[in-house]
């Protein structure tokens, strides 16, 4: 696969575009975030939120 023709997914905490990667292999449908700190932030603004 060339990296030109990686598929993309939009991150769902900070909209931004990230591509496929080797070690999303298997998990790449699950795939939401682009990285530990989305994944980390989403958790915790969830959070948030409800104690409001």
């Amino acid at each position: 696969m060339k990296k030109a023709n990686l598929p993309q997914k939009i991150c769902h905490v900070c909209a931004r575009p990230f591509s496929w990667r080797k070690k999303w292999e298997k998990v790449w449908e699950d795939v939401r975030y682009c990285s530990a700190k989305c994944r980390a932030t989403r958790k915790t603004s969830a959070a948030n939120e409800g104690m409001q």
